[in-house]
C-alpha cells in the first residue's frame, strides 16, 4: 500500500493533478508490467508499474509514443507522466475507452498507417535504443537498410538464441542467413519510414468513437514493409485494413518475398522470450530464406 501511495504522490506531481492514493483496479494489458486504472481529478489514467530498474523501458516507450503522436496519423494515448519512486517505475497514459471495431475502423487504421509511414528520416534507426517486448532493441542509425536489418535486428536475436541454448538449431544456419541478407535485400530500395515496430493485433483497438488507436510501440525508422509483415504474423487485421493501406500506399510486388525475412526477427524474439516451438519455426523460416537467397 505504501508503494502505491508513493506512486500516487509522484504521479500527481508530474501530471499536475490530484490522484487517489490507491488505484481503482487492476486491468489487462501488461505482460511485463502491472497495469492499473487510476482515478485522478481529471478522470481515469492508464498506469503501468514495474520495478525501478525497468524505468528505461518506460522512458523509451514514452519517447516512442511521442514520436507516433507527433506524426498525427493515428490516435495514440497521450503520455501524462513517466517517473520513479524509491522502489518502482511508472508510466501514466491517457485513458481511452474501447469500442467496437468495424470495417470503417479497419479502413481508417490502414489509411493512418500509410500516413505514418510517409514520415521519413535520413537514416534507419532511432535516436535511442528501446525494447521489443522485454528484449533490448538496438537502434544505432545506419544509412544502409540491409546493414541495419542484419546488424541491428537479426544478429542480436541470433546471438541471444545461441546464448539461450538454441545454437545447434539456429547457430550455423543463422550465420549463413546473415551472409545472405545482402542477396535478399540488396536490390530493394526503401525509405526510412516511421514505424510502430511491434504492430500485432494486441497493440491496437477501436476507441469508443470508432477511431483506431495504437500503443505499446517499439519505434524506429525502417522499411515500412516490416510493420505490414508483422500484421500478418499473428492475425488481428481484416481485409479492409489491407485494402485501405494498399489504396493509400501500394506495396512493391516482391513484398511477399521479404515477409518471412522481416517476421523472422519477431519469431526469433519469441523463441528467446518463450522458447517452445518458436525456435523450430525460426529454423524453418531460415531454411526457406536460404533457399530463396541461393535460388
Amino acid at each position: 500500500m505504501a508503494q502505491l501511495a508513493a506512486i500516487a504522490r509522484e504521479l500527481g506531481a508530474l501530471a499536475g493533478v490530484r490522484c487517489a492514493p490507491q488505484p481503482e483496479r487492476r486491468v489487462g494489458g501488461g505482460s511485463i508490467s502491472t497495469v492499473y486504472a487510476w482515478r485522478c481529478e481529471t478522470g481515469l489514467l492508464f498506469v503501468k508499474v514495474a520495478p525501478r530498474e525497468g524505468s528505461s523501458a518506460f522512458t523509451a516507450e514514452s519517447e516512442g509514443l511521442a514520436a507516433l503522436a507527433a506524426a498525427g496519423a493515428l490516435r495514440v494515448p497521450r503520455v501524462l507522466a513517466c517517473g520513479t519512486t524509491a522502489q518502482d517505475a511508472f508510466l501514466a497514459l491517457e485513458w481511452l475507452e474501447r469500442g467496437p471495431a468495424g470495417e470503417r475502423t479497419e479502413a481508417r487504421l490502414g489509411q493512418g498507417l500509410a500516413a505514418l509511414h510517409r514520415v521519413t528520416a535520413a537514416r534507419f534507426g532511432f535516436a535511442r535504443d528501446n525494447f521489443i517486448g522485454a528484449t533490448p532493441q538496438a537502434n544505432g542509425q545506419l544509412v544502409s537498410w540491409p546493414e541495419f536489418y542484419r546488424e541491428r535486428r537479426l544478429r542480436p536475436q541470433l546471438d541471444l538464441a545461441v546464448a539461450n541454448g538454441f545454437g545447434p538449431l539456429l547457430g550455423e544456419c543463422g550465420e549463413r542467413l546473415l551472409e545472405g541478407v545482402g542477396a535478399l535485400l540488396g536490390q530493394h530500395a526503401c525509405a526510412p519510414s516511421l514505424l510502430h515496430g511491434d504492430l500485432w493485433g494486441g497493440n491496437w483497438f477501436a476507441t469508443a468513437d470508432g477511431e483506431p488507436a495504437i500503443f505499446d510501440p517499439a519505434v524506429y525508422y525502417g522499411d515500412r514493409e516490416t510493420d505490414l509483415a508483422m500484421t500478418q504474423l499473428f492475425g488481428g487485421f481484416g481485409p479492409r485494413f489491407y485494402r485501405a493501406y494498399a489504396e493509400a500506399a501500394p506495396l512493391p510486388p516482391a513484398a511477399a518475398v521479404r515477409r518471412d525475412l522481416y517476421n523472422l526477427y519477431h519469431v526469433l524474439n519469441h523463441a528467446n522470450l518463450f522458447g517452445g516451438g518458436y525456435a523450430g519455426q525460426a529454423r524453418a523460416m531460415i531454411e526457406r530464406l536460404l533457399a530463396e537467397a541461393h535460388g
